[in-house]
């Protein structure tokens, strides 16, 4: 329940102020540029490879906005000097974190929703399985889950905003790269690598239109493990 308090008052924070409608809006923009020039403009593909194509240059922009959005998610306290005021508030370190990331989460789940409109152009021409578009959006959530949760970690170590950024983005983009490394290590470290990969590993099979429980199980995990972090961190903090 304090975690819900605590997701609607930050929720309100990013309703409130432009910073969020410029977030939201200008990734829209680009996600509806790159839809109607990559995957729209090829007319001559089926109907499901043009929805393919708007899952794979969605996932981008998703985890982007999770860059964006859990920027502030902590290090904003710490940077106006109001993360105390929390301390010091009936509050338990998991209740901050877990408050903060769902009010991230509902936010991005706005963005994803803004952007449904796209897979139904299709129709237009076209026809998609409604199966498809479920399980891309079910990926895209998770994904972008994921990649907030480590953005909330990410936010909790850094003492401002554009660190947080800079962090978020170096921790996601190593995820993303472990299947290059995949490629060059020996067993069973391929292995290891190959299961860690962000993107390259997990991500594809939603774009295609197929749930995998491997896949949730990843991107629940990396939520959990992340969130976990951040808490550590704070608790840490706390009683520096």
């Amino acid at each position: 329940m304090k975690a819900l308090l605590i997701a609607r008052r930050e929720l309100a924070g990013y309703l409130r102020t432009l910073s969020g409608y410029i977030i939201l809006a200008a990734i829209l923009a680009l996600n509806g540029l790159f839809f109607n020039a990559f995957a729209l403009g090829k007319a001559a593909e089926r109907s499901a490879t043009v929805l393919s194509n708007f899952f794979y240059y969605s996932s981008g922009f998703t985890i982007v906005a999770s860059v964006f959005i859990s920027m502030r998610l902590l290090a904003e306290e710490r940077q106006a000097g109001t993360l105390s005021l929390l301390y010091s508030s009936p509050l338990r370190d998991r209740d901050i974190v877990l408050g903060k990331y769902l009010a991230g989460l509902i936010f991005l789940a706005l963005y994803l929703a803004c952007t449904l409109y796209m897979p139904l152009l299709i129709l237009v021409h076209g026809k998609v399985s409604v199966g498809h578009i479920f399980a891309g959006y079910l990926g895209l959530l998770l994904l972008g889950s994921a990649s907030l949760a480590v953005g909330t970690f990410g936010s909790a170590l850094a003492r401002n905003q554009v660190m947080a950024a800079i962090l978020t983005a170096v921790m996601l983009v190593a995820l993303i790269l472990c299947w290059l490394v995949a490629r060059i290590a020996e067993q069973p470290l391929a292995n290891v690598f190959s299961a860690m990969s962000l993107w390259n590993q997990h991500f594809p099979p939603f774009q295609a239109g197929l749930v995998h429980l491997r896949d949730v199980a990843y991107y629940l995990v990396l939520t959990y493990a992340a969130l976990f972090g951040a808490t550590r961190v704070l608790e840490a903090r706390r009683w520096r």
